[in-house]
């Protein structure tokens, strides 16, 4: 773990009061903390430092999400991220769009469900850059590629046949200034107005309190010359959410409608919940797509807000 992240951390636990967790490292090359733990001064708890990886889960066990932690799901998720890299078209569209909604030289960013870290390494050229995720393996392998710069996977061409990948970072990607950490983001380990950008992407519809994920963006972010880029496909099943904690979707209920009008309005300050109000400066869609084999992909369309304050 970067030492850069030490001012802004906080015991996850304790929130919503603050407590600044305190280092106790056992091996450190550089700037790197390889082994040690991070300590809470008000509860007590001992988060993990592991081989570089911080683990800065709330609840009772520090371990990553089971989900997503088998290696067939980490490699579609790879493709994803990075298959416009070595030249197969992948997510080019989308990932031009969050990149140019991102701000050039604007302090430290955050990608909150970073998965495999790309847009981690977009943030990176303009500052500092954290990404965190509850997968245990989608972090360590974001961290490797920050290492290593490049990056081998395979995923299935047809039946038991595979093809395989190389992701090498390009030059514009710079990965000294990244960091990954295993993190909850319906109680993120960031102090208040941590970050002057902070992006949540095709995430919303995943966690399972989504209003407590805008709190928790929203709490982290700077309350002045701040940005927030958000996008999600708004899949709501119930079977990863309550349906009366959807953010939309239904046609009766707080949120009846349009989930995108009813974030947007949130945004904008109804019901004073993130606060301050937030400006909606763009809105797009755009399409992302999941490979599971050469012939098949799996496409649907992420609603976009850019917000600035």
């Amino acid at each position: 773990m970067k030492e850069f992240l030490l001012p802004d951390l906080i015991c996850p636990t304790c929130l919503p009061k603050e407590h600044r967790l305190e280092l106790s490292a056992r091996r450190q090359t550089g700037d790197d903390i390889v082994d040690g733990h991070l300590i809470c001064p008000g509860c007590g708890r001992r988060f993990p430092i592991e081989d570089g990886v911080a683990m800065l889960i709330p609840g009772a066990e520090n371990e990553g999400h089971w989900r997503y932690e088998d290696s067939e799901t980490l490699n579609r998720y790879l493709w994803s991220h990075y298959a416009d890299l070595h030249s197969v078209g992948g997510n080019t569209a989308a990932v031009t769009a969050w990149t140019c909604a991102l701000a050039r030289s604007f302090g430290t960013s955050l990608d909150a469900g970073c998965s495999v870290g790309r847009i981690v390494f977009e943030l990176a050229s303009g500052g500092p850059a954290v990404g965190c995720d509850l997968s245990l393996s989608f972090v360590k392998t974001a961290r490797r590629l920050a290492r290593d710069r490049r990056l081998k996977y395979s995923l299935p061409l047809e039946g038991n046949l595979r093809e395989t990948f190389e992701i090498v970072l390009p030059e514009s990607l710079p990965s000294d200034r990244v960091e990954f950490v295993v993190a909850d983001a319906l109680r993120l380990p960031f102090a208040k107005g941590s970050f002057r950008q902070v992006s949540s992407l095709n995430v919303l519809d995943r966690v399972g309190y989504p209003l407590a994920h805008l709190y928790e963006m929203n709490r982290v972010s700077s309350e002045r010359d701040a940005r927030f880029l958000l996008a999600s496909p708004f899949s709501w099943t119930s079977s990863d959410i309550p349906e009366e904690r959807w953010l939309g979707g239904t046609a009766t209920g707080p949120y009846a409608g349009r989930a995108i009008d009813n974030i947007r309005a949130l945004l904008q300050g109804k019901g004073k919940i993130l606060a301050p109000p937030w400006r909606i400066a763009e809105a797009v869609s755009v399409p992302w797509h999941m490979r599971s084999h050469r012939n098949h992909c799996e496409t649907f369309t992420s609603e976009t807000l850019l917000a600035v304050r």
